[in-house]
């Protein structure tokens, strides 16, 4: 795309559909006249007077807890320098998108028309009410530096300088991890920082925090390297000062451990980069280019970790890492300032999540196979959802350690899960599953190993102790794709059903398979034949106890996939049909839906048969289900067939099984809306009850749904996951995400875990 075309797209972008990036929206009802004189006057006193009575209440009634405020004077934007408050506006709303989208945390932009620091000091403190936090931005220094520390010593909110905080926080996560990577130590180490604004000055006081030497610290402006000797040097550049004789960047670079660029780009050259030490470390931070190109620095030292400011490199040190984390973990505890405990504890934070495996979708995302730890893997992506259930509490907890939260948490794992659901990332069920895999870890047949995305969720079940894989497919396919992705196959099980190598265990199952069918058509040489294909040599390793579970149809249609598992492994005792359920993360929850993928108009008995199995799933990922079985109409208001099949399995339901929570026929509104529910059909079993599990009539009308949700809501989803089988075998959905793969392998070890503690008890 040409810079024309570029500056085009980013000037529609701002003005259309509607100019700006953020709005107000309301969170209370507002339709009727009763509700509008409940938001505004005479129901509004009633809050008003609480607050007066006690300022704290504000926090109660109002916002002011999840509101910052952007505050800038436009005297240096961006790369842009001093253009006014005006013109720095797309960037002050641009930050408050990145505060909610990231942290949940809602915004007002405020541009400040004063580059005089008493008033831009008085402004803010006079508008300090209204907010929960301060986040200045893009001032010039030296005024920022004395701007923060007067409003950091006269509010009791948070207030940080994200420019000079923000990057701080980042560079020193990813220098901590680059110095491991070198086998360096942080106090001997010699660093050069070229540039002494805001963002160098933050930067290298945090790194002293953690360790490095104000001697063996060299830092340079437009003038050169700041010597001691230098007259006229503000506090801030003199807090740096070195005695080294020394007058230029060149000079500097000798034997540097680490060079950290804030200031303007190509000033390193090749040259200065092959007089460093072994293992060099070069933050090339300056935007929109970098002090020396990354190409080009990888193309000299091999042995080089390169950081730039640059998303389209490795290792972007990114702001937006840091300030919407360290703002929601300062709010949520009522801290009244962001010291440097707290500071410290989120680049630790940082620093200990690039080592943990990386999720699939973060992979998918970025565009990488595989990202793990490594020289283009040291600090997090921002796109990681992880970010926003590890910096918080972090910082949170040294906020209280350090005395400055006004409002401790005592319930950690309750304050995580409510970050993952403030984005709709309600994750809970999933990491309690894959947690409660851990514990008993059971042999899963991967039958499309050689698909990359299969082995990929095999990787990392393996690698998260999950399961234990064993991997079906072409041998030379799949050891090839374990090279690309870096997956060691030493501890591995590889099984070919076509090559020689396997002839006895094929054999044997055929054997197997041929004296069961023998009076069915089957000779041995056709069942010897039937065993080479995978999803039947699969169902018999599990038949035959050569293996725990089974994950097939990522590449194969459901029907092809179900039958080798009715045909070898068959249904439980006493079940007459194999149904499916699938489990929506949705924002009010988990929610489980049957029949998904097997049934297409199911008698009242079999609809009885599948909500029973379906009470046993949920149970079995440790909830307890409230099913409604959902029609187009509500308890005999239609006496159509359709709906009489749905209320005769829920009177057979009752008589039967009278302790199961359970009711219909309902529509779906009346089933999800509790309230409505009870004022409408007070008699029900499910009135002042939350639903939790949907059985449908048909499976149109089930699959539908799940894809409608899954589609138009985003909603993740778990399955279709199996129901009724003797032993434990799960079938993907066609295409199904490695993040889909690696949930339903899960499903298959709890699954295997299960039947084990019922075997155990007979």
């Amino acid at each position: 795309m040409s810079k024309e075309s570029k500056r085009r797209e980013a000037l529609v972008y701002h003005a259309k559909p509607t100019p700006g990036k953020i709005k107000i929206v309301p969170t209370k009802k507002y339709a009727s006249q009763r509700d509008l004189a409940l938001a505004y006057s005479p129901g509004v006193a009633e809050p008003c007077l609480e607050i007066e009575k006690d300022k704290e209440n504000v926090y109660k009634y109002t916002t002011k807890g999840n509101l910052v405020a952007v505050i800038s004077n436009g005297t240096a934007v961006l790369g842009l320098g001093n253009i006014g408050p005006e013109a720095s506006k797309p960037v002050m709303e641009g930050k408050g998108l990145l505060f909610k989208i990231f942290a949940d945390i809602d915004v007002f932009d405020i541009e400040v028309d004063t580059e005089n620091v008493d008033e831009f000091i008085e402004t803010v403190k006079n508008i300090a009410p209204t907010f929960g936090g301060i986040n200045l931005e893009d001032i010039k220094a030296p005024e920022a530096f004395e701007i923060e520390r007067r409003l950091k010593e006269e509010l009791d909110i948070p207030v940080m300088h994200d420019d000079q905080h923000g990057t701080a926080i980042i560079s020193a996560a990813a220098l901590l991890n680059a110095l491991e990577l070198a086998e360096k130590d942080i106090k001997e180490v010699k660093i050069v920082v070229s540039g002494a604004g805001a963002a160098a000055i933050s930067c290298t006081r945090l790194y002293q925090a953690f360790g490095a030497k104000r001697e063996n610290i060299v830092m340079l402006d437009s003038k050169g390297v700041i010597r001691d000797d230098r007259d006229n040097l503000t506090s801030q550049k003199a807090e740096f000062a070195t005695n080294r004789k020394i007058d230029t960047l060149d000079e500097a670079m000798v034997d540097a451990d680490v060079f950290v660029g804030l200031s303007m780009a190509d000033i390193v050259t090749p040259d200065m980069l092959k007089v460093m030490a072994t293992n060099p470390i070069v933050f090339a931070m300056a935007n929109p280019n970098p002090e020396i190109g990354y190409q080009l620095a990888l193309d000299t030292r091999d042995d080089i970790i390169m950081a730039t400011g640059r998303s389209d490199h490795p290792n972007q040190v990114n702001n937006v890492l840091g300030f919407p984390f360290i703002f929601r973990g300062a709010l949520d505890v009522r801290a009244t300032k962001i010291n440097e405990a707290m500071k410290m504890a989120a680049v630790k934070a940082l620093s200990k999540l690039a080592k943990e495996p990386v999720p699939e979708q973060v992979n998918i995302a970025y565009g990488e196979t595989r990202l793990t730890f490594g020289k283009d893997y040291i600090i997090p992506k921002p796109f990681d959802p992880r970010l926003i259930a590890e910096v918080p509490p972090a910082v949170a907890k040294a906020a209280m350690e350090s005395g400055v939260a006004k409002e401790p948490i005592e319930d950690w794992e309750r304050y995580q899960n409510s970050l993952l659901e403030r984005l709709g990332s309600d994750n809970k069920l999933v990491r309690l599953l894959l947690n409660r895999a851990r514990t008993n870890p059971k042999k899963v047949v991967f039958a499309e190993a050689d698909q990359l995305d299969v082995l990929k969720a095999a990787q990392i079940v393996y690698e998260e102790g999950v399961a234990i894989p064993v991997l079906l497919g072409r041998r030379d396919t799949i050891l090839e794709l374990m090279t690309e992705i870096e997956f060691d196959e030493s501890n591995v099980l590889i099984i070919d059903p076509k090559s020689d190598e396997e002839l006895d265990r094929k054999n044997k199952y055929a054997d197997s398979y041929w004296k069961r069918h023998e009076r069915n058509g089957v000779t041995k040489y056709s069942a010897r034949k039937i065993m080479r294909e995978r999803n039947y040599f699969a169902a018999m390793m599990v038949k035959q106890g050569d293996a725990d579970a089974l994950i097939s149809g990522y590449s194969r249609s459901y029907p092809s996939v179900v039958k080798p598992m009715l045909e070898l492994i068959g249904m439980s005792k006493g079940v007459s049909r194999i149904a499916t359920t699938n489990v929506m993360m949705t924002q009010r929850g988990p929610l489980f839906l049957s029949d998904t993928a097997i049934n297409i108009n199911p008698s009242s008995k079999d609809l009885a048969k599948i909500t029973q199995m379906t009470s046993n799933a949920a149970k079995m990922f440790g909830i307890e289900p409230v099913m409604a079985m959902v029609s187009y109409s509500n308890f005999g208001s239609s006496e159509n067939e359709t709906a009489e099949k749905v209320r005769n399995a829920v009177e057979y339901l009752h008589r039967t099984y009278p302790d199961m929570i359970v009711d219909g026929e309902l529509q779906a509104d009346f089933a999800l809306n509790s309230e409505m529910l009870q004022d409408i059909f007070p008699f029900s079993r499910l009135a002042g009850r939350k639903v939790n599990t949907l059985i449908f009539p048909n499976l149109e009308s089930a699959n539908i749904t799940y894809k409608l949700l899954k589609e138009l809501n985003k909603a993740e989803s778990i399955g279709p996951i199996m129901m009724g089988l003797r032993k434990p075998a799960h079938i993907l959905q066609l295409g199904a995400s490695v993040d889909e793969i690696v949930n339903m392998t899960a499903i298959a070890v709890i699954d295997a875990q299960e039947r084990e503690k019922r075997k155990q008890k007979k």
